[in-house]
């Protein structure tokens, strides 16, 4: 293998969300990957009330409910994600059209300006990113929540949290999913919501 050019992956285990990835090293050993299609979150906030949107859902992981951003996943297979892959489109577009989306099916709200924020990359044995974006520019939907057939169960709220509430949410761990919840807290330092 020339030293410029990409190694051919080899996928040996496969299913609807994950698959099992080798890629093959210049000095022959084989780095393995568990892949899975992004994700994305959508912190939805009040400037003039310091606050953000959170979802209340029960997450079989945690045998619990827990406290969300707003999301789900960019590409339902990861048959889609291996076709978008491979088209050599830029991702952003469709994450951010899949970020309005999920929030108008989780929380009645819709958007019109959306920014991007930051990607989470999980790790290098384990590529599952996520997309968050931001946004203070926002409605209620007319129709409210629009939960999918398999959602109405499993989130059970939609709540404003103020900034101290929030940052307590995060520090205490009432918030399960912490990369994100590092992130939010990342963004509210950055508006300097604890500091006005």
């Amino acid at each position: 293998m020339k030293e410029d050019e990409k190694p051919k992956e080899i996928i040996y285990a496969k299913s609807r969300l994950f698959e099992l990835v080798q890629l093959p090293q210049p000095d022959g050993r084989l780095f393995e990957v568990a892949r899975r299609a992004p994700g994305v979150r959508t912190i939805v906030a009040d400037d003039k009330q310091r606050r953000v949107l959170l979802t209340k859902e029960f997450r079989r992981e945690i045998k619990g409910y827990d406290w969300r951003l707003p999301g789900g996943k960019v590409f339902d297979s990861l048959e889609e994600y291996e076709a978008f892959r491979n088209s050599g489109k830029d991702i952003m577009p469709t994450a951010l059209s899949k970020a309005k989306s999920e929030v108008a099916e989780e929380a009645g709200m819709d958007i019109d300006n959306l920014s991007f924020y930051k990607k989470s990359a999980l790790g290098a044995t384990v590529e599952w990113d996520l997309y968050v974006f931001a946004t203070t520019t926002w409605r209620r939907h007319p129709l409210g929540q629009q939960l999918k057939e398999d959602e109405p169960t499993d989130i059970v709220g939609v709540e404003w949290q103020d900034v101290k509430s929030l940052e307590k949410m995060i520090l205490e761990g009432a918030m399960q999913e912490e990369r994100v919840a590092l992130i939010l807290l990342q963004w509210l330092y950055q508006q300097a919501w604890f500091s006005r």
